[in-house]
């Protein structure tokens, strides 16, 4: 927005400020990055579904980009977590730079942490259970020592399924349509060095994931 340049760190901590102060320009920064692009008339914009990017680019790990895309509540790494396989090859390997394989392991690691999340427990405890699927068998353990409940790991996926349909459908009777299941178009147009590779998974591919 050339308010400051890049790598200035007293400038952001003063925009920080200005937050603080309740600014006019303090108000548009404090309601983040598409309300910034908005007022400065930027076309390039690292969101979805309103939510800015978190620190990995979609154009090297493209699992994370379908999780990006299609995650109910824009572009959260931390909905379907493919690095840990895209990357570091916990419970198996997808290459990062093919779009093979890529939505279904974002699927099943949305399905995987919706489930986790309604536990309680923290989503670290993921990494294990990648390496180790009967770890799943704990979590159902406690669940049924809680409840009384005789559930296995299938009841307990179901649960993860259920909970983004519902927030499919709330998202849906919000007023999102598929095409906001999509990451920005510069992703899909602008090589990214070393490897100069784009975002190459359609949108039509991604609406597997609501398949569920």
């Amino acid at each position: 927005a050339g308010l400051i340049a890049f790598g200035d760190a007293e400038g952001a901590i003063n925009l920080y400020h200005e937050v603080a102060k309740g600014t006019h320009l303090g108000r548009i920064v404090g309601n983040g990055l598409v309300s910034v692009a908005k007022a400065f008339g930027l076309s390039k914009i690292p969101a979805v579904k309103g939510q800015s990017l978190p620190a990995y680019d979609p154009r090297a790990i493209k699992g994370i980009g379908v999780t990006y895309a299609t995650s109910t509540m824009g572009a959260d790494h931390t909905a379907g977590y493919t690095v840990a396989t895209n990357v570091l090859g916990l419970g198996g390997k997808v290459d990062p730079l093919s779009k093979e394989g890529q939505v279904d392991l974002s699927k099943k690691l949305q399905v995987a942490t919706a489930a986790l999340d309604c536990t309680g427990l923290c989503l670290f405890c993921a990494m294990m259970m990648l390496e180790n699927q009967k770890s799943w068998d704990d979590v159902v353990t406690m669940i049924n020592a809680r409840y009384g409940w005789k559930w296995t790991q299938h009841d307990l996926f179901t649960l993860g399924e259920e909970v983004i349909k519902l927030e499919r459908d709330f998202n849906l009777r919000a007023g999102f349509t598929p095409v906001h299941d999509s990451l920005p178009e510069f992703f899909l147009e602008e090589p990214l060095p070393p490897h100069n590779t784009v975002f190459d998974v359609s949108n039509e591919e991604m609406q597997v994931v609501f398949e569920l």
